[in-house]
């Protein structure tokens, strides 16, 4: 086993054990201003003169993607449907992204007078932006409040950079967004689904207590946990915990059918849980590779890798095992980036490893008590996952420079600059500069 820098409890819950880097960490945070946290989306479209889709870059502070295009329709008197977008961004952020709007005329942006948006017409297409228009996004992020002269915290972030450079990137774990940010149990409520218990995922979703969650809600749903009371919770539980709501009706009205309170919740939400689940036990198959000292950018005999598409990203519909024969041939290719080592989303037929990388899969799954036929799910089957592999390594190379923290006098802070391919998290670069200890 290497011997590394272990993760706070907030993160080993999510399958994150262990940092990638065992520099010291400068602590510090993150968003203290939504400006401190700058993301552009990045994306080959080119745009026409003529079209039915108006295509503009939206510009956002501190809004949620779905709430502003839910509001943006809703100016324009149209249905959600003719808004495309390739990527939810972050909310605590100011944010770039192209958006389409399907059969409207320009004049018509006019109507949308909201607090920090901004909509600039970039030209017109036949092709409404869809998630497949995403190639990655760029960062630039601020760590504030770190108790460091710049001096020390300039040494520290080199130190770490260093340490990312000489791996060439760091593991493409799952951040905690995945999971809920302020309740982080949406991999629990995943696995007892899997595993047929609907009831009690049922519940954990109604009433599993957080702490860090507003006391409003948290005594709400210890009275439903400890008295199973759904037309009293329903007088308890803030207007603004909707779902949860929409489950407990069904549940007053029938206090059995736990399978028609998840049907109350959209589709796209109850695979969510599955989909957090599969996170999960991808988090912890890529922490045990790594405290068992075996690279993620570099291939042994019997991993399975993926490739690079012709927009350099890698497509994890082309699968290769890896063989004694083919080893040389294979890590030539993962260092020229045209080739990445594999980790499963464990559904009910996913391909797996063979030799030692199987091993490290297999002992995540018997631990987890995971039985891969779960994931068909019988009693809502719409939910069933056939699984996939995803990429465990994020190729990276962060540019940092320390000033003087104009928010908190006697601190420093840290700009951090990179681009992240689509589906890796910015947070699980940032987490090998702070190295929070809790």
């Amino acid at each position: 086993m290497n011997s590394r820098l272990i993760s706070p409890k907030i993160e080993q819950d999510t399958g994150i054990s262990l940092y990638a880097t065992n520099t010291p960490g400068l602590g510090g945070a993150i968003k203290q201003l939504p400006e401190d946290f700058i993301v552009d989306e990045i994306t080959n479209r080119k745009e026409q003169d003529t079209g039915k889709y108006l295509i503009c870059t939206l510009t956002k502070t501190n809004w949620d993607t779905h709430h502003l295009i839910r509001d943006i329709s809703r100016i324009l008197r149209m249905s959600q449907q003719r808004i495309g977008w390739a990527g939810t961004k972050d909310k605590n952020a100011r944010t770039t992204q192209k958006i389409s709007i399907y059969d409207i005329e320009e004049s018509a942006l006019d109507k949308i007078k909201l607090k920090d948006v901004t909509l600039t017409v970039v030209g017109r297409s036949n092709k409404k932006v869809s998630l497949g228009d995403l190639f990655g996004n760029r960062f630039k992020i601020i760590i504030r409040g770190i108790r460091l002269s710049v001096s020390d915290a300039q040494n520290l972030s080199d130190e770490t950079s260093c340490a990312i450079n000489d791996m060439g990137g760091v593991p493409n774990f799952f951040g905690i967004q995945r999971f809920g940010i302020q309740r982080p149990i949406t991999h629990i409520i995943g696995k007892k689904l899997v595993k047929g218990d609907i009831e009690n995922a049922v519940l954990d979703y109604i009433a599993r207590p957080c702490p860090g969650e507003s006391e409003d809600a948290y005594k709400a749903r210890q009275y439903v946990l400890d008295t199973n009371d759904f037309k009293g919770g329903l007088e308890k539980y803030p207007v603004r915990l909707r779902f949860e709501r929409a489950m407990m009706n069904n549940l007053a009205a029938d206090p059995k059918d736990y399978t028609g309170a998840l049907k109350a919740l959209s589709p796209n939400l109850r695979k969510l849980f599955v989909h957090a689940f599969q996170s999960y036990l991808f988090n912890r198959i890529l922490s045990f590779r790594i405290e068992k000292g075996i690279p993620i950018n570099r291939a042994l005999p019997g991993d399975i890798v993926c490739f690079k598409n012709a927009a350099g990203l890698p497509d994890t519909s082309r699968l290769q095992l890896v063989t004694e024969d083919t080893l040389d041939g294979i890590n030539n290719l993962l260092r020229r980036g045209r080739a990445f080592v594999t980790a499963p989303l464990i559904g009910y037929d996913t391909p797996m490893c063979e030799g030692i990388p199987q091993e490290i899969e297999q002992t995540v799954i018997e631990k987890e008590a995971v039985n891969t036929e779960g994931f068909r799910m019988p009693a809502v089957p719409e939910l069933a996952s056939k699984g996939l592999r995803r990429e465990i390594f994020i190729p990276i190379n962060p540019e940092c420079k320390v000033i003087n923290d104009t928010l908190n006098p006697g601190c420093s802070a840290v700009e951090l600059e990179f681009s992240l391919q689509k589906g890796a998290y910015a947070t699980i670069v940032l987490r090998e500069y702070i190295k929070k200890s809790t």
